[in-house]
Formats: structure tokens, sequence, C-alpha cells
């Protein structure tokens, strides 16, 4: 596909493959340049590295099934991400209107390691009109939702988000102060130590003297 190119899904109107690319964070935002770029990228790497290992401590914790499912959609994203940003700088030529990026070009890919461009597809246009008059700030202005194009790891890293904070918020913590994991491993500890005291038996000394 040529940059800007599209086609409906299932001949939707609003819901369309828009193929773009984009050098910043998720749903189009940059910040900072090549510079940021950079920066951004190994931001992503150094969030991936502290997600496997907290995916790994939360294992061995045996929290619920449902919050790991949470962490492991936001790695993915981020991972998905980091592929593209990474690698097809290197790999592809610069897309254009008018023709389309190719794959490992003799001149080389257009940009460096770690300041590729992510590419987005994802497009819903599902309303647009514009703001009443009555309205501070925005009145009369027109608006599209959904305008921001984005990718399928963008869709994961949001609904792992969304989904942990609609539902597991309690495991991050209570009214002490730990986290729901913390806890559940508090009151195991304390159940096993409840099982280790022996009770007084008919011969235990402690019973003649109580007698």
């Amino acid at each position: 596909m040529v940059y800007g190119a599209e086609f409906s899904i299932f001949g939707l109107e609003w819901a369309k493959v828009h193929f773009v690319e984009n050098p910043g964070m998720a749903f189009g935002i940059q910040f900072g340049g090549e510079y940021g770029k950079l920066a951004l990228s190994l931001f992503r790497v150094c969030a991936v590295g502290f997600l496997i290992y907290l995916i790994r401590q939360l294992i061995k914790e045996k929290v619920k099934s449902g919050l790991l499912v949470c962490f492991a959609l936001i790695l993915a994203g981020a991972i998905g991400n980091i592929i593209d940003s990474a690698f097809y700088g290197l790999a592809f030529s610069e897309s254009g209107y008018h023709h389309p990026a190719s794959l490992f070009p003799p001149e080389g890919g257009y940009g460096t390691f770690l300041h590729g461009r992510v590419v987005d597809m994802l497009y819903f246009p599902m309303f647009e009109g514009y703001f009443p008059s009555w309205m501070p700030v925005w009145g009369n202005q027109y608006f599209l939702f959904f305008r921001p194009v984005f990718n399928i790891a963008d869709a994961a890293i949001s609904l792992g988000v969304f989904a942990m904070l609609l539902f597991y918020l309690s495991f991050f913590k209570d009214e002490g102060g730990l986290t729901t994991a913390q806890m559940e491993q508090n009151t195991i500890a304390s159940n096993e130590a409840d099982d280790s005291i022996i009770a007084p038996t008919e011969g235990d000394p402690s019973n003649e003297e109580a007698a």
C-alpha cells in the first residue's frame, strides 16, 4: 500500500484499514524529534524487561490468571511496537504517496536501528459533527470520533490497561498499603503457622498445672 491508502473493513464506512507510519508513541503522539524517538525506543526496551520480570514474579505469587492476561497484553503490545521501531527503518525504503516501500532496498533503509517508524493501520471514524455553540472553548468547532489511527499493539496495550483498572485495581493497594498478592501470602503463612500449633493432650504437663 502507498502512504495514506485505505480500504473499508467488511464494506463499513466507519471501519477502515488506513496505512500511515508513526514516528512517535501510541495514537500518533510525538515528542523530541530524533532524540525523542531514540529515548522512546530505549524506554520501550526497558519497559519490556521490567514487564517480563514483573510477570515472572506474579506467576510465582500465583495471582489471578486474568491479571496475568492484562500484563501479557501490555507486554505483547510493547514488543510489537519495539519490532517496528527497531527494524523497520533498516528493512524498508521510504513510503510515499505514489509508490509503496520496498523491502531491503540496495541503498539501505530509511532509518537506523531504533529509529524506525511504527506502522499504524486501524481507523474508525465513527461519527463527526460540530460541538454546540454553548460549549466553552470548543463551541462550533468540527470534531471527528475516533480520529487517531492505531495498530493492534496499541489496542493490546490499551485493552490490558483498561481491564486492569476496571477489574484488578484492588490488587495494587488496600487499607494497609499491601498488595492483594502480599495479603494472600500473609494469610497462607498465618494459616500454616496456626496448623503447626499442636493442641495439648491429656498427658501434657500444662493440663495438670491448669487443673
